[in-house]
């Protein structure tokens, strides 16, 4: 591959749009362009206006253009990793009938314990899905949407994820893939297919959603003259069908078939997300059971409250965030936006085992704390669903890749390295989303398999940290406290 095909992976999160420009030979970072979100709501509402997504991607891939000096030319694919779940309902011009509704919007709580029960309870869905609906799932969302805001419903011609909005947007196709799709609660990862009585169930037209390419890394189109006459590039590169923004940060460490299988990753953001990628499918009720970009299975856990929460609580303390200190015998489960894993959408902050020696470093150690040991309990859950024990010396042996904004945080790490007792891996790469955006573009452009290729990039290589300890004291003063008061304090 000539070291100057270049790809462009979008990282489209909750906060912002970052654009990589990528020597898709080197896998060397050649720019990364970068453009701001607008997240509006309260009471449990997050919202955003797709539109703003567009034009963040378009001023994100212009910077990073300007930024690299290349020459529009040598762009050969684009690819867009996005936040998983947001429903975006569009009318028959393609324009937004409302604001998307986010993943972390809690407001449909109700429906997706409705859902449930609807379908025989939590075992019937992960039987078809993978996944029992929670609040955050996009069926939960749609189902919202048809009792509050009926109109709305009604004058959808399309519904979308917001990866799909943009790739659509890129390409003039309607297309998705299985690994987004498997966030909705409406495709199988059972067969592969979007479900009819799911649809059914929540009266959704399949008229109405993308078709489902194979993989992440397929080309499902070509960049409209329209889009590269915004964008500054070339009409006629390739589109890849993209993904979520978790399975693309799995390629981008290079996990997968063609990669590592059953190696853990902890990614520490807006959210706490674990995972790992599988041959084994997954079928736990306490995971979502979600599809792969590269045809595996990709079990993973999500916690709302992770590093903007403990930056809210440094806050109110008046504190940098790195000058905490370990908790001692207070305990903070920092919940703040209520909570998906464990499913606790209405919980609140809860604190506990306050002294009138607890400092207020020790109470900001407690925050971390609550929300490692959340995360960590997930990742176990993640571990048994690939079928390991996690307390085998061998599973216990391998790696945590640790990523993410927190990642860079001397005390997220401590306090990950601490209570896990596991060895650390913090990648080099801070654009492991971008990067296996890119992977994917590069797959579509070139026909390359795009874990191998991102392995090859060595973009999960990084630090090494050997474990210590594990402080089991912390963490059965912290778990007993929630499994206490769950759900009775915390419903």
């Amino acid at each position: 591959m000539p070291t100057q095909t270049v790809v462009i992976g979008v990282d489209s999160s909750t906060q912002s749009a970052k654009a990589a420009f990528i020597d898709a030979g080197t896998g060397r970072t050649l720019a990364v362009g970068r453009a701001p979100h607008q997240v509006t709501g309260e009471n449990g509402a997050r919202e955003s206006d797709p539109e703003v997504w567009w034009h963040a991607l378009r001023d994100a891939v212009v910077m990073g253009l300007k930024e690299s000096g290349l020459a529009a030319s040598a762009v050969r694919g684009i690819a867009v990793a996005g936040q998983q779940h947001g429903l975006v309902v569009l009318d028959r011009a393609g324009q937004p009938v409302r604001p998307a509704l986010l993943w972390n919007d809690t407001r449909s709580a109700p429906q997706a314990a409705a859902l449930t029960e609807a379908l025989g309870g939590p075992d019937a869905w992960t039987a078809r899905t993978g996944s029992v609906p929670v609040a955050s799932m996009t069926a939960a969302k749609w189902q919202w949407l048809r009792e509050r805001e009926p109109r709305a419903a009604e004058a959808a011609a399309a519904v979308r994820l917001p990866h799909d909005f943009l790739t659509e947007r890129l390409a003039g196709v309607a297309a998705t893939d299985p690994g987004d799709a498997s966030g909705t609660c409406w495709y199988s990862t059972a067969t592969g297919a979007y479900d009819p009585g799911l649809l059914r169930l929540i009266g959704l037209d399949t008229g109405l959603l993308p078709e489902v390419a194979a993989t992440g890394g397929v080309r499902v189109g070509s960049l409209t003259a329209a889009a590269a006459a915004e964008l500054g590039l070339t009409a006629g590169i390739a589109v890849a069908a993209g993904t979520g923004d978790n399975m693309a940060a799995a390629v981008g460490l290079g996990l997968g078939g063609a990669g590592l299988l059953d190696h853990p990753a902890l990614s520490l953001g807006t959210s706490g997300t674990v995972f790992a990628a599988s041959r084994t499918r997954p079928a736990s009720t306490a995971l979502a059971g979600f599809a792969a970009a590269d045809g595996t299975y990709l079990p993973l856990a999500c916690t709302l409250n992770c590093t903007v929460a403990v930056d809210k609580i440094a806050g109110l303390l008046g504190l940098h965030r790195d000058t905490a200190e370990a908790g001692g015998e207070v305990v903070l489960l920092p919940y703040l936006d209520g909570e998906r894993t464990p499913d606790l959408p209405a919980a609140s902050g809860l604190l506990t085992g306050l002294r009138h020696t607890t400092s207020r470093q020790q109470l900001l150690g407690a925050a971390y704390e609550g929300a490692v040991v959340t995360v960590l309990r997930a990742l176990d859950e993640v571990l048994r669903a690939c079928g390991l024990d996690p307390a085998d010396g061998e599973v216990a042996a391998r790696p945590l890749r640790l990523v993410g904004g927190g990642a860079k945080g001397r005390h997220w790490v401590e306090t990950v390295r601490r209570l896990s007792g596991r060895p650390l891996l913090i990648p080099e790469s801070g654009e492991l989303v971008a990067l296996g955006a890119a992977a994917l573009a590069a797959g579509a452009a070139t026909g390359e398999e795009p874990v191998a290729l991102a392995g090859s990039w060595q973009a999960g290589n990084g630090a090494e940290l050997a474990p210590v300890e594990r402080d089991m004291e912390t963490w059965e003063r912290v778990s007993a406290v929630l499994e206490r008061a769950a759900p009775t304090l915390l419903g």
